[in-house]
């Protein structure tokens, strides 16, 4: 992909990886969130048929006992959801700071939520604009698809930070040497 910046030297967004790791991530989070819920239910139901307790009394009583786990099939499995959940907390917890903190993040918030985050996925770009008519007044197509960019784009900045040589560059533009 070709280098492509602006008048200031930063990357446009749509050229800057972050970007596209962002809403790569977004678009899977819907389903590797249900994909996670699965697999705990589903590893708590076993437990609870082969060992007639819950996985985390399990553990603890193995863990009691003084047995290892290490390397065994309980304890890839256990790694694997730990993981995606770290993951998945990562990003909600980076959505939470972007609502709370941005200057748009409550509007952000919403069009990463309907677009991304909801449970169930919506129809399409008209329902989204419909649900987020309460949250955003005369919000249009345009805008929409404006502000949507913008989120991610936020939201990159938190997921993945700027690195040395744009905070330099920044901190230089704010405060000049000389």
């Amino acid at each position: 992909m070709k280098d492509v910046r602006d008048k200031h030297g930063y990357l446009f967004p749509e050229e800057d990886p972050r970007f596209h790791d962002t809403y790569k991530f977004l678009r899977r989070y819907r389903d590797a969130n249900y994909s996670l819920k699965v697999v705990v239910r589903q590893m708590e139901t076993q437990f609870r048929m082969k060992y007639g307790t819950s996985v985390d009394e399990f553990l603890d009583s193995i863990y009691a006992a003084g047995a290892d786990l290490s390397g065994g099939d309980i304890e890839e499995r256990a790694r694997s959801i730990e993981r995606s959940n770290r993951m998945l907390k990562m990003l909600d917890s980076s959505i939470d700071l972007l609502r709370t903190n941005h200057k748009y993040g409550e509007q952000y918030y919403w069009i990463l939520y309907y677009t991304f985050l909801s449970p169930q996925e919506l129809k399409g770009v008209n329902e989204i604009i419909e649900k987020l008519r309460t949250h955003i007044s005369n919000i249009s197509y345009r805008t929409y698809y404006r502000k949507r960019h913008a989120a991610i784009e936020a939201l990159s900045t938190i997921l993945w930070g700027f690195t040395a040589k744009e905070t330099i560059k920044i901190l230089n533009d704010f405060f000049p040497e000389g």
